[in-house]
């Protein structure tokens, strides 16, 4: 796929699923912006693609005047926006009874502000230039997941803010899509915040089986090239979302199973 003479913005490129997106958009030609919290990780990417159109911002996008920066450079630097990933998230790990409730409110400020904050500054150009925005959901925007009430409700929240918003710019040439790419291997369980809000550190996860981070970027680049609506990805999700949707019971049940042991939370 070919993306030359555009400019992409990913937020949260510095591992995961946003560097894979960071690293094909621009093997594809395109020019790349992207932020993260970390410097020396920003440094490192940087040195990584040293010559080729990247640019980069220490941001945290929870942040407002953080994300006005971060897209006001990207427009100094390359003068536009076609397309903006809206990638950038944080996970949680805890039942409500335990957790105290400013986890659930840094979840919500990192996953659904941070994607507002950032899809209102770059709104113009990307109207201007008919271009794409994308939320990077998940299954859990779809089925409400035990211990991740915090995330479930922010990828909620996103998926039915973007779907507001794309028909509001229906007849504007302007694409909006939602992708989510169930499990995935990447850092975000490893940093997943605990009921005091510290990162965890490990997972209780077996990823050896899941999809990568490259595949679920292709997965996305192609759909942003095919300017669908919304994807699911991996055949877990996809059965998720069907049974969730027409046998709700059974999946109340189904899901209690995988993520409880007599009765203990241990995923």
């Amino acid at each position: 796929m070919d993306f030359s003479n555009k400019v992409v913005v990913v937020t949260g490129g510095t591992e995961g699923i946003g560097k894979a997106l960071v690293r094909s958009m621009l093997a594809s030609g395109a020019k790349v912006a992207t932020c993260g919290r970390s410097q020396d990780k920003l440094y490192a990417l940087q040195m990584e693609y040293s010559g080729r159109p990247l640019h980069s911002v220490v941001a945290d996008v929870s942040r407002h005047d953080d994300c006005q920066k971060f897209i006001q450079s990207t427009l100094d630097t390359f003068g536009k926006i076609d397309i903006l990933i809206n990638n950038a998230g944080i996970s949680m790990r805890a039942q409500v009874k335990d957790l105290d409730l400013s986890v659930l409110e840094r979840v919500m400020n990192v996953n659904f502000w941070g994607s507002v904050y950032c899809t209102k500054l770059a709104l113009p150009s990307i109207i201007d230039n008919k271009g794409t925005i994308v939320g990077v959901s998940s299954i859990a925007g779809y089925r409400g997941l035990p211990g991740r009430s915090g995330y479930s409700a922010s990828k909620f929240a996103l998926q039915g803010w973007l779907e507001a918003l794309r028909t509001e710019l229906l007849e504007s040439g302007v694409n909006v899509m939602w992708v989510s790419p169930g499990f995935t291997a990447s850092n975000i369980r490893n940093a997943a915040l605990n009921k005091d809000g510290k990162a965890h550190g490990e997972t209780p996860m077996d990823e050896s089986g899941l999809m990568t981070a490259d595949e679920c970027a292709q997965h996305i680049i192609h759909a942003i090239a095919k300017r669908k609506r919304s994807i699911v990805l991996t055949f877990t999700g996809k059965r998720t979302v069907f049974m969730n949707k027409f046998f709700p019971g059974l999946t109340d049940k189904l899901t209690r199973s995988f993520f409880y042991k007599n009765g203990e939370l241990v995923k």
